[in-house]
Order: structure tokens, then sequence, then C-alpha cells
């Protein structure tokens, strides 16, 4: 196998779900070069011209791949293997027993597949532990409102953390609304901005932006545009001397409510508990494996993704 072939099963991997979601589309298709639009996709979307002169040659062996994942000897062998890793192993969140054991299990999915060089490698990770956690809307009325802590954050100090709620809709209405911060919880009730990459920043920097103004805990609306009264979780981090506020994301419709209710001018109180806290480092494993060209075997394309989980959904 050379590297050009391996670069593009690489590249396929990537984008597999945008692959997908196009080559089913273009059934209905009446353009004879339809089987292409995965692959053109591709080009057009992150590849320089000159790369994608060069990769366009390689379409017939990309269509190949694909058809041999859709319809031929691997059609349904990579939903089946994760439909029997996810259901075995469960969450796999880093630094669990359950993550060690899914680690040895594909270190031997792996070598069963006789690809090169299979080991882990140790890496010192973080150990963090969610814990029982709670948000309960206490004015006007009583409503318990479905939270997901963040990645990472810390917890109530064992005590269930009520205050009054600051809604706003942006870091710059925060910024501008200051001075109505301190003290309060706040929501932070972003509009979807068209892609996760633009509004994930929400989860990421909320805690400190509301801990710079004053603020003791961040609730977000979760990250999507879409929910079935759903909150997603995910990784947020903290910043040099700014205070570490517990952060938590809230579903969609409680944020739009939240905000409905602001904006009436209704008076909002809520009653937060988190047990989230860090752990000691541990040791955990990176899973690697290889397929060595024959024309550069020299040269070395990195495909990354991760076996790691977080610990709800």
């Amino acid at each position: 196998m050379c590297l050009k072939i391996i670069v593009m099963v690489a590249a396929l991997v990537v984008v597999g779900g945008v692959v997908w979601f196009f080559v089913f589309r273009d059934k209905t298709s009446n353009n004879e070069n339809s089987n292409n639009a995965p692959l053109d996709l591709l080009c057009n979307t992150i590849l320089s011209s000159d790369l994608q002169s060069e990769v366009s040659g390689y379409k017939s062996t990309v269509n190949r791949i694909i058809s041999s994942v859709l319809s031929g000897s691997f059609r349904y062998r990579v939903n089946n293997e994760l439909a029997t890793f996810v259901d075995r192993f469960g969450n796999r969140l880093s630094g669990s027993e359950n993550l060690e054991n899914s680690i040895d299990y594909m270190l031997k999915l792996l070598e069963s597949y006789e690809l090169d060089n299979v080991h882990g490698e140790n890496v010192t990770v973080l150990q963090w532990n969610r814990g029982n956690e709670s948000c309960v809307l206490v004015s006007p009325r009583v409503q318990n409102l479905a939270i997901t802590g963040l990645g990472y954050s810390v917890g109530t100090n064992g005590t269930h953390l009520e205050a009054d709620v600051l809604v706003v809709q942006s870091f710059t209405e925060l910024q501008n609304r200051a001075d109505e911060a301190k003290g309060k919880i706040v929501v932070i009730a972003e509009d979807w901005l068209g892609s996760y990459g633009k509004t994930v920043v929400y989860r990421s920097r909320a805690a400190v932006e509301v801990a710079r103004v004053g603020g003791l805990a961040a609730l977000i609306r979760s990250v999507t545009p879409f929910s079935i009264y759903s909150p997603h979780t995910g990784m947020m981090s903290y910043s040099g001397n700014v205070t570490k506020i517990p952060a938590a994301a809230l579903t969609v419709e409680d944020a739009q409510m939240l905000l409905r209710m602001s904006k009436r001018g209704d008076p909002l109180r809520i009653s937060l508990y988190m047990e989230a806290q860090t752990l000691a480092n541990t040791t955990s494993r990176n899973t690697v494996a290889e397929l060595q060209g024959t024309t550069h075997p020299e040269k070395v394309v990195v495909v990354s993704g991760h076996l790691d989980s977080w610990d709800v959904g």
C-alpha cells in the first residue's frame, strides 16, 4: 500500500459522517458522476487547489472503498463493531477501569486485523468524577432543570448553591452587564451560531468569563442546534488565578425558557448542587497501530481519534 492511498483512506475516516450522508443523497440524483460527490466535497472544503488536482486522481480508488463499505464485504462491519464495543464497555471516562478494559479489547482487535506495531503507550491523564448533580428553579415557580456538569468543573462544595439569576445571550452582553452579575448564577442562553466550532467557545470559556465578573456559577445552553430535552456535556477549562466556579449545561429548552422569563422581568432564582471533583492523576494508554506503506514507508500520516467517552449518554 502506497502512502497516497493511506492519505485518502485517512481523509475518508475523518469525514466519514459526511461521506455517508452524501452517498445516500446521491442515490436520487440524475448526475452520472454523483458517486464522486463525497470526494468532491472533501477536495473543495479542506484542500488547497494544488492538492485538489492530485486527490481527484484517486476518485476510482476511493469510490471502490465506499462501495465496499456500503454494499460489499465491509457492509455493516463498522456499525457492528461499534455496537459491540459500546455495549460491552459502556461509558469510558478518562482514568476509569472501563476505559482500560476497552483499550485491552481494542489492542486485541487491531492485532486480529493484522495491523503493524500494535501497542499501548502509557500516558498520564486527569481523573474527574461527576457525582450527583441537580438544578432547581425556585422562583418564580419550582421546576427541576435538567443539567449535566461540564467536564473538569468544580462542584458546589457539598452545599446547594442558591442565588438570583442573570440571563445573557453572549459574552459581550455579559461584559456590558457585569455590574449585575456579581453574586449571581449566570445563565448564558447563547444562540446556535451555525456550527459547533463557533458555538463551543461558550462551553469552554463560560466559567472563566462569569467568574471574572463575580458570578457564582455558569450555566450554558447545551452546544447543539437540536434537542429532545437532552443536556450535553463536554470539556471546559479554567484560567490562571481566576476563581474556579461550577459550570454545567442546561437543555436548549430550559435555557430558552429562562431567557423568555428574564425578558419578561420575572425574578429568577436557582438552586444548584454539584458533587464534581478532580482526583489524582493516573496512568492510561494511547492505543497505537500502523499500516506500513511500501512506496514511502519512511513517511507518516497520522490519523487520530479517541476511545474514551463521557460518563453520560
